[in-house]
């Protein structure tokens, strides 16, 4: 089994699935909810380092992938440590951010509100982050990727809002 996986030489093919799938749910759940979000997205006045609407499908589910890995190898040292439960705390709350977006930038179409809160998301991606690195590295390293996009849909949520007031 890969190392990956391994975390205090036990592996957890259960715990590894459920981590993997709660944030490909959360992602797929928000989606769903909202509907045409392909649709929207053309339809928008885009910065020219917009990527096309096709991208972001296949970035979401790596990077919810990674963070599922992450929060796998967290839950993995017991939620009896505070650190561990403060940490999943901190995930929970970023991934109840994550999910909150994309409604309200594409459901709600209140794409300056959503500017505020996906700088909020980014300060709890950052927070949990930091809190996985202290508890295991590789987990912290997981969570690099997703914190590098948020931080660039951060800066096109902007250039959207702004280009479409």
């Amino acid at each position: 089994m890969s190392r990956l996986f391994m975390v205090n030489g036990k592996v957890n093919l259960r715990a590894l699935f459920i981590s993997i799938l709660i944030p490909l749910l959360v992602g797929f759940l928000s989606s769903y909810l909202v509907g045409n979000t392909y649709e929207t997205f053309e339809s928008l006045n885009k910065p020219s380092f917009a990527p096309p609407a096709s991208v972001f499908g296949p970035v979401w589910t790596v990077l919810y992938i990674l963070m599922g890995i992450a929060s796998y190898r967290i839950w993995m040292y017991g939620t009896e440590n505070k650190e561990v439960s403060r940490a999943l705390m901190y995930y929970g709350l970023q991934l109840m951010f994550n999910f909150l977006w994309t409604i309200i930038f594409f459901g709600l179409e209140l794409r300056g509100f959503a500017y505020i809160e996906i700088l909020i998301l980014l300060l709890l991606i950052i927070i949990t982050t930091i809190k996985f690195y202290r508890i295991d590295k590789t987990a912290g390293y997981l969570m690099i990727p997703y914190l590098l996009w948020v931080s660039f849909a951060s800066l096109l949520n902007l250039s959207i809002w702004l280009l479409n007031l």
